[in-house]
């Protein structure tokens, strides 16, 4: 991504009423809040007047975009059942009555930002449920992002154990949505 390509992606947020932009990858880390942005934590705060960039690595002679600076990392995390700690985290909305061994769950996670929906509409039965067996490739959920609604497919096979995720709840890019047993 070049600047010039950021500099028209800045002008066409301005244009819109998109009110927050992100975007990753191995390169460059773009934030861009644009006119109709309002940050929930501060109620009656201004948005800002023009968007705002957050990120954006420095060029380097001859070599495009250098990558962007990481956070030093903090002591390494133990390495022991991270899944039923996002689990725990994350709230879910369905349990298993099953006492199943978690550190072997997998997760089916968000390809996206967006909104969370189990079901292809409200009057239509969920994709998947608790005790579902499912296969590579089944759909499982949508993630709603920009208007357009994504169908999300898993990439493991299994028995869903746990839905993580609220329907009609914001998502991030990653997060756990579901775990699912593969054996």
């Amino acid at each position: 991504m070049t600047l010039k390509d950021i500099q028209e992606l800045i002008k066409l947020i301005a244009k819109t009423e998109v009110s927050e932009f992100k975007y990753k990858d191995e390169q460059v880390t773009l934030h861009i809040r644009g006119k109709s942005y309002n940050p929930v934590s501060t109620p009656g705060a201004a948005a800002p007047a023009v968007p705002s960039i957050i990120n954006v690595p420095t060029p380097t002679l001859g070599q495009g975009y250098a990558p962007a600076q990481q956070p030093p990392a903090a002591a390494p995390a133990p390495a022991a059942a991270p899944a039923p700690a996002a689990a725990a985290a994350a709230g879910g909305t369905e349990a298993s009555d099953e006492s199943t061994n978690t550190a072997n769950l997998l997760e089916v996670k968000s390809p996206m930002i967006g909104t969370f929906y189990r079901s292809s509409s409200p009057d239509k039965p969920v994709y998947v449920k608790v005790g579902d067996r499912i296969a590579k490739g089944d759909t499982v959920c949508i993630v709603e992002a920009m208007k357009l609604f994504n169908e999300i497919e898993s990439e493991v096979a299994g028995k869903i154990v746990k839905v993580l995720v609220e329907d009609a709840q914001p998502i991030e890019y990653d997060q756990p949505l579901f775990l699912i047993d593969p054996s």
